[in-house]
């Protein structure tokens, strides 16, 4: 493939990534209200009230996120059928996201637990977004990088 089809085709790789980690963002964020909040009240803090700047910041950074995954999941399988490569670049994603919201949590929140639950989602989502990805290569509907 000539250098613009592989821009096009990592381009839809990086849409389908965002897509995926958003719908996940939105579906966890709901679960978090309507669950898990109202049975375990150390995790009020992951309570939605309203759609205010920073449910929406948050949503577009988790987008942001999913696109550069998406571009950069393509980039890392390949041709290749490595389950290690698979698994690591979901893990490399979701525990550098989680993570860095437990370091930065862990300044400003009395408690720990919710900060685990972020990150936990955070694996979710990213391995979410490469399920996709990955049945859309098997589809055919992206094409894998032949580097």
């Amino acid at each position: 493939m000539d250098l613009m089809t592989e821009r096009l085709q990592s381009l839809k790789a990086g849409v389908l990534g965002g897509f995926c980690l958003f719908l996940a963002y939105l579906i966890t964020s709901l679960l978090n209200s309507l669950v898990l909040t109202e049975h375990f009240s150390a995790l009020n803090s992951l309570n939605i009230q309203s759609l205010d700047w920073h449910f929406l910041l948050s949503g577009s950074f988790v987008t942001f996120s999913g696109f550069l995954f998406g571009v950069t999941y393509r980039y890392i399988i390949r041709q290749d059928q490595n389950p290690h490569l698979k698994s690591g670049g979901v893990l490399a994603f979701g525990l550098v996201r989680g993570l860095t919201q437990i370091d930065v949590g862990v300044t400003f929140a009395s408690t720990i637990v919710p900060l685990i639950v972020m990150a936990t989602e955070s694996v979710f989502w990213f391995a979410i977004a490469a399920i996709a990805l990955d049945t859309a290569l098997q589809q055919g509907w992206i094409k894998a990088f032949r580097g």
